[in-house]
């Protein structure tokens, strides 16, 4: 039995994106107790129960007609992501300026691995954050995970 090619998936997730007005965060392929293929959708005005289940819809039928999850059942799951989204690249720092985030980093910068504070953008390969009154500069290439907050 061939293996599930993640390059394939997102590709025809990208096809069904396209036609939905969405765009695809992430794919995840996730093997325990059950077999589940996570699709993980945006747009700039946010995601709606009913972008799920469209794309739902679409990409299991292409998903099924072009046999790219060979093998017994899975679960097709198609989210958004969240409030406490991840963040995962310069454009996504830069589209959140002004919003409250966690970093944590794999090598400090001024003696510290984790910050917490607002999105100031992203320049020369560095997320600009305003942090305890003033802005440090976080090399993107140090950081291991970053997070939005959730803000009441």
């Amino acid at each position: 039995m061939r293996g599930v090619d993640l390059g394939k998936i997102r590709a025809a997730a990208e096809r069904v994106a396209g036609s939905e007005g969405v765009e695809i965060v992430d794919v995840e392929w996730k093997v325990g107790r059950q077999r589940l293929l996570r699709v993980t959708i945006d747009k700039p005005a946010g995601i709606s129960h009913g972008d799920c289940q469209r794309v739902s819809e679409q990409l299991g039928v292409l998903l099924d007609v072009e046999d790219l999850v060979p093998g017994p059942r899975y679960t097709l799951e198609i989210s958004s992501p969240g409030l406490d989204r991840k963040l995962r690249n310069a454009a996504e720092f830069e589209r959140f300026a002004g919003r409250l985030a966690r970093i944590s980093l794999a090598e400090p910068v001024e003696n510290a691995t984790f910050f917490e504070g607002r999105l100031a953008g992203v320049a020369e390969g560095n997320v600009r954050l305003e942090f305890e009154g003033r802005v440090v500069l976080l090399p993107l290439d140090r950081i291991r995970k970053a997070n939005l907050v959730v803000e009441w």
